[in-house]
C-alpha cells in the first residue's frame, strides 16, 4: 500500500483548478466538435513559404509586411534565430530567416541583418548549413547545385523486393523526397527581381567556397563516391531511365494529393510538391496548383501583426487528448461537448489503403491521422489515442463506436514490427543505413519502432476491452524491457524526451505488465523522483537528445511536470507504493503556476519532430496534460 497522503493539497483549490481548466478548454471547442491549437516550430517554415511564392510569382497572396514582422520579432539578442526556445541560436535556421528577409526586400545594411550576419559568419556561414537550407539557396542561385547530393530519379522504378525502394524511407522523408527527385534532376535557378545575392554569408567568400560533400570518416563515405558517379552521369546525360523516373515521380505526387490540396499533411511535402510542379511547368492557375496553394494557406496563422506558417496541423491529436483530459478530470462521459467530439472523431476514421499497405500485406484500413485530411498516412500513435478517447465517452450509437474501435485495433495489430514494438506510420521501416547518405543529414530517413508509440498501444490494450492477440502483447512487453535505459527511464521519440517516454511506458505497464515487472516500474518511478526540480516541477531540455547526460534535466514546464505526475501515479497504481511527497510537490507546482483563466503558460518546446534537428511546441500540451494529471491525482486521492 502507498504511504499515507500528506494533507498538503487543498481539495477545494484542486477542484477549482480542474474546473477552471475544463471551462477554458470548453470555451475553445470548435462548433464542429473538435479542438485544435497552434503547432509551432521555427521560422524556416515561413521563410520557405515566402521562397515558394517568390518562385511562383504569387507573393501577392501573402501579407508580406506581417511575414517580415514575424521574422523580425523572432530574432534573438545574439542575432540568430532558434530551432527551439532558448537554444542559443541555430545556423541553418538563421540563414533561412535571413534569406526570407532578403526576399522581402530588407537591405543588407538593415541593423537586424547586420546582427544576423555576424551570428551566421561566426558559425561558419552558408557552407556549414544543412542540405535542405543549401537546396533552398540553390533555387535562388545563392548556392551551387554542385554542393547538393544527387538523387537519381530511377529510384522511383526500383521494384518491390529490391534492396531499396522509396518505401524504405519514412513516410515524411518519402513525401518530401519524391517531388525533390524532379527538382534535383532539373536543378533550376529562379532569378529574383531585383537580383538577390547572399554572397555576404560565405566566410571564405563565394569564389572560394568548396562544394564537396562533408565526409563522415566511416563506411558512410562510400555514398560520397556514389554521389560523384551520379554527378558524372548527370553531366554527360547518362543517367539511366531518367525520363521514366521523372514521369513516375510526377504520377506519384499527383496521386497523393488530397482533394483538399494537401500532400502528406506536412509543409515540407506540400512545398516540395509545388516546387516539382513549377519545375514541370505547370501553370499557376492549374487546379492542382491552386488546391496546393490553398492547402498551404490553411497552415498559416495570420494575426493583426504577424503571418507565420505551421509545419503541420493537429486537430485529431488535440481533440483526442483533450477528451481524455476532460474525462480523467471528472467530466461526465456523455457530456454534450464530448459526444460531439467523439462523433467528429468517428467521421475522421480512414478507410482507404495508404502507403502503409506496401509493407503490410495483411492489414485492413481503420486508423486515424494527425490532421484534418491525410488518407495516405494514418499513424499508430494517433489511432491508439483516439481509441482510448472513444472508450472514455458514451456516444448515442455505442455499437458503431465499438466497431470503429475494433477495426482500429485490428489495423494497429497488423502494424507491429519485427522487434515487437510499433512505429508511427510504417511496418519495419528500419534500414538505418539510409541515415548515412549525404542527403539524409537530418538523420530522419526511417521510422523504426519506438518505446513511446509501443507504450501507447499497450495502454490502449489495457484500457479498452478489444480483441488483441496476447502473443503480440508479450512481444511488445519484451521490446519495452529491452529498451529501458540503465537509469530506469525510456527514450521519448515524439516528446521531449526521457520524461515523456518514461511516463508513457509507465502508463502502459501499470495496466498490462505482469507482477515480475514491478521492479522495472519502481526503477522508473525512482528515476522520475530524482529528476524533480526544487520548485516541485519537472523539465527536460531538448539538448538531452544530443547529450544523454541531460536526461530529465531542465527548467520546469507544465507539460513535462504533468507527464512525470502521470507516470508516478501509474507506478503507484501498479506497485501500491507511492512517491507521495514528490507527487504532491508536483501537483502544488501545477496549482501555483495556473493562471486565473485556467490556463498554463509554457515557452519551452516539449514536442519532437526529428531528434536533434526539429522540435515542436504543441500549444495545447500545456493545457490538457496538466488537467489530466490533476484529474488522475484527485481520483487517486479519493481512492487512498
Amino acid at each position: 500500500m502507498h504511504t499515507e497522503l500528506a494533507p498538503a493539497i487543498d481539495q477545494q483549490k484542486l477542484q477549482q483548478a480542474i474546473r477552471a481548466s475544463q471551462d477554458y478548454l470548453l470555451s475553445q471547442q470548435y462548433p464542429e466538435g473538435y479542438w485544435w491549437a497552434e503547432l509551432e516550430s521555427n521560422v524556416t517554415m515561413t521563410a520557405e513559404v515566402i521562397l515558394l511564392h517568390k518562385i511562383w510569382g504569387t507573393e501577392q497572396r501573402l501579407p508580406l509586411a506581417k511575414a517580415e514582422h514575424y521574422l523580425r520579432i523572432n530574432q534573438r539578442e545574439h542575432g540568430g534565430w532558434e530551432l527551439f526556445y532558448s537554444d542559443g541560436g541555430d545556423l541553418s535556421t538563421s540563414v533561412e530567416a535571413y534569406m526570407g528577409l532578403r526576399l522581402l526586400g530588407v537591405p543588407v545594411d538593415d541593423p537586424a541583418l547586420v546582427k544576423a550576419r555576424q551570428f551566421i559568419l561566426a558559425r561558419g556561414g552558408i557552407t556549414k548549413t544543412r542540405i535542405f537550407t543549401k537546396l533552398h539557396l540553390a533555387l535562388l542561385g545563392c548556392y551551387d547545385w554542385r554542393g547538393i547530393p544527387s538523387l537519381p530519379p530511377w529510384i522511383m522504378l526500383l521494384p518491390e523486393g529490391s534492396p531499396f525502394t522509396i518505401y524504405d524511407m519514412s513516410s515524411w522523408a518519402r513525401g518530401s523526397t519524391v517531388p525533390l527527385l524532379i527538382v534535383m534532376d532539373r536543378k533550376p535557378v529562379y532569378p529574383m527581381q531585383p537580383a538577390l545575392s547572399l554572397d555576404e554569408l560565405y566566410v571564405e567568400g563565394r569564389a572560394n567556397a568548396s562544394y564537396e560533400l562533408p565526409r563522415q570518416g566511416n563506411w558512410g563515405d562510400v555514398f560520397i563516391g556514389l554521389d560523384q558517379v551520379f554527378k558524372v552521369c548527370e553531366a554527360w546525360n547518362l543517367t539511366p531511365l531518367r525520363q521514366e523516373g521523372i514521369k513516375a515521380a510526377e504520377k506519384w505526387v499527383l496521386e497523393r494529393q488530397e482533394a483538399s490540396g494537401d500532400w502528406g499533411g506536412i509543409i515540407p511535402a506540400m512545398l516540395n510538391s509545388l516546387l516539382a510542379l513549377r519545375v514541370l511547368n505547370y501553370a499557376v492557375d492549374d487546379p492542382i496548383v491552386q488546391r496546393g496553394m490553398a492547402a498551404v494557406d490553411r497552415f498559416a496563422i495570420e494575426t493583426e501583426t504577424e503571418y507565420r506558417v505551421q509545419p503541420c496541423v493537429s486537430p485529431v491529436w488535440d481533440t483526442a487528448l483533450v477528451m481524455r483530459a476532460m474525462v480523467d478530470s471528472g467530466m461526465a462521459a456523455d457530456h454534450p461537448a464530448l459526444v460531439k467530439a467523439g462523433e467528429w472523431l468517428l467521421s475522421k476514421q480512414i478507410l482507404d489503403y495508404g502507403d502503409w499497405c506496401v509493407k503490410n500485406k495483411t492489414g485492413q484500413p481503420g486508423g486515424w491521422a494527425f490532421e484534418f485530411e491525410n488518407r495516405f498516412y494514418p499513424d499508430v500513435d494517433d489511432t491508439a489515442v483516439v481509441v482510448m478517447a472513444l472508450e472514455a465517452v458514451t456516444l448515442p450509437d455505442e455499437k458503431v463506436k465499438r466497431q470503429a474501435m475494433e477495426r482500429a485495433a485490428a489495423w494497429i495489430a497488423s502494424m507491429q514490427c519485427r522487434p515487437g514494438g510499433w512505429a508511427a506510420f510504417d511496418v519495419d521501416n528500419d534500414q538505418d543505413w539510409l541515415n548515412a547518405i549525404p542527403y539524409g543529414d537530418l538523420k530522419a530517413m526511417i521510422d523504426p519502432n519506438t518505446a513511446d508509440v509501443t507504450a501507447r498501444v499497450l495502454e490502449m490494450v489495457g484500457r479498452c476491452a478489444l480483441s488483441f492477440d496476447s502473443t503480440a502483447v508479450d512481444r511488445a512487453l519484451a521490446y519495452l524491457r529491452n529498451e529501458q535505459e540503465p537509469e530506469g527511464c525510456w527514450f521519448g521519440r515524439w516528446g521531449v524526451n526521457y520524461i515523456y517516454g518514461t511516463s508513457g511506458v509507465l502508463s502502459a505497464l501499470a495496466l498490462v505488465a505482469p507482477r515480475y515487472d514491478r521492479w522495472r516500474i519502481r526503477r522508473a518511478a525512482e528515476w522520475l523522483v530524482q529528476c524533480q526540480n526544487r520548485d516541485g516541477g519537472w523539465g527536460e531540455t531538448c539538448w538531452s537528445y544530443n547529450d544523454p547526460s541531460l536526461k530529465g534535466k531542465g527548467d520546469s514546464t507544465p507539460s513535462q511536470t504533468a507527464w512525470a505526475l502521470i507516470g508516478l501515479l501509474a507506478a503507484a497504481q501498479a506497485t501500491g507504493e507511492a512517491a507521495t511527497a514528490a507527487i504532491e510537490r508536483g501537483v502544488t507546482y501545477l496549482l501555483e503556476t495556473q493562471r486565473s483563466d485556467g490556463t498554463w503558460n509554457e515557452d519551452y518546446f516539449t514536442g519532437t519532430g526529428f531528434p536533434c534537428h526539429f522540435y515542436l511546441k504543441y500549444h495545447y500540451y500545456q493545457q490538457h496534460f496538466p488537467l489530466t494529471a490533476l484529474g488522475r491525482y484527485a481520483r487517486w486521492r479519493e481512492q487512498a
